[in-house]
Parts: C-alpha cells; sequence; structure tokens
C-alpha cells in the first residue's frame, strides 16, 4: 500500500525526515505521497500540493479527501502524519482503536477543553444520528489503513462540522474493527520511550526532549527519502 502524509508548511520538518526514516527502514510499502507541503529536502516521493488556508483540521481533512479522490494513489493506502515514527519492522500495519468514544471524551473533559473535544462530541453525536450509538475512536497517532470509498463517505456524511474526527468517522462507518491500544502521543519532554511500543508520535516538547533523542538515535543514517540538509 501507498503512504499519505498530509504535510503543512514549514521547513526544516525534522520530524517528517526522521518519519520518512523510519518508513523506509521498518515498513513494506508502496510509493509516499506528501500532500500538502513538499520541504526542500525531501527526495523520492511523490507530491500533491493543497492550498492551506483553513484550520489545521480543515487542511488535513482536504489533504485527506485529495489523496482518495487522486488515481494514482493506492487504494487502500495508509494514512498517517508526520510525527509518527514505526520503531520496529512490520509485515503489515494493524487496524487500532482507541475505545468507546464516551471514554475517550471523560478523558479530555477532564484535561482540556477547546475545539478538538467540542469536535469529538459532534462526530460522536453524529455517528448516533447514522445507527452507530456507542462508536469506536479511531484518534490514535498511529497509521492507518484507509479504503478510499469509504473515507470519502465519512468525510461527505460530516461535511458539516468544522472538527470532524474523521478517522473515527471512517472507522466506524465502515465498521473496520481493530484491536484496542493507548495512545502513543507523548507530550512531557522527560518522558522515555516504552520499548513495547511499535509505533510513537511526539509533541514538539517530547522531540525535543527524551523522545526525540530517542528516535534520533534509533534513526541516525539518510534514507532514501531525503537529500542534504
Amino acid at each position: 500500500m501507498d503512504w499519505v502524509i498530509p504535510v503543512r508548511v514549514g521547513e526544516p520538518a525534522e520530524e517528517l525526515r526522521y518519519a520518512l526514516r523510519s518508513i523506509a527502514a521498518h515498513v513494506p510499502h508502496g510509493r509516499v505521497w506528501l500532500v500538502g507541503y513538499r520541504p526542500s529536502w525531501v527526495r523520492g516521493v511523490r507530491h500533491v500540493p493543497t492550498r492551506q488556508l483553513g484550520s489545521k483540521y480543515r487542511n488535513t481533512t482536504l489533504a485527506v479527501r485529495v489523496a482518495c479522490e487522486h488515481l494514482e494513489i493506492s487504494d487502500p493506502f495508509i494514512l498517517a502524519n508526520d510525527d509518527m515514527f514505526v520503531l520496529r519492522p512490520i509485515s503489515e500495519v494493524p487496524v487500532l482503536h482507541r475505545g468507546p468514544v464516551r471514554d475517550v471524551e471523560a478523558y479530555y473533559e477532564a484535561r482540556s477543553s477547546g475545539a478538538y473535544l467540542r469536535g469529538m462530541r459532534e462526530t460522536r453525536a453524529l455517528l448516533a444520528e447514522l445507527g452507530r450509538p456507542d462508536p469506536l475512536s479511531y484518534e490514535l497517532h498511529v497509521p492507518l489503513p484507509v479504503s478510499k470509498a469509504g473515507m470519502l463517505r465519512a468525510l461527505d456524511l460530516g461535511r458539516r462540522l468544522d472538527v470532524l474526527h474523521k478517522r473515527s468517522m471512517y472507522g466506524n462507518l465502515s465498521r473496520i474493527g481493530g484491536e484496542q491500544t493507548a495512545d502513543v502521543k507523548l507530550i512531557d519532554p522527560r518522558a522515555a520511550v516504552p520499548e513495547e511500543w511499535t509505533f510513537l508520535s511526539t509533541l514538539p516538547t517530547a522531540w525535543r526532549g527524551e523522545a526525540g533523542r530517542h528516535v534520533r538515535a534509533r534513526f541516525p543514517r539518510p534514507c532514501r527519502y531525503e537529500g542534504a540538509r
């Protein structure tokens, strides 16, 4: 399967550099597609530019739609982020979820508020209207296998939401199932990466801390997807 990575505008995009190294080292795959922006140092990937004029949520939703409508991108494909790292060799990307949305919603309600939580609630309510009263959350920071027709249906039905949780919309409407797991996004710069993790994602705080050092040490050599710094 091809890998599709939405990329926001900005250089040098060091997390993307190491995400590409991890894919090249550990995952059998077809082509890699960057949708949105392509940093100047990237080589050997396909690129589909998009206009990034909205919020980060709208920009990534547009990128996913563009990927689903692109005739050359494989169907299905693997949807990933530019800060997702594959830490060990895998033969295929598993389908993973975070458990019921109601539980994830309660977790965020105790810690934060804002657009992301509102989008979670609105997506859950929409899924209930569509016959999925107790949906699963697929909002994990791990790669996700995506069927084009299923994702386009999810995006069309969720078009009116400003912050659509598109992975969850897709996963529940397409009944993709999967295995429950905890999220692998690290925030704390002091947090160590658990040895058993296959996937890792980082916020900038963690990238500048222990997790970032872990990833850079694991993938010290350039891969076929990068040119000179």
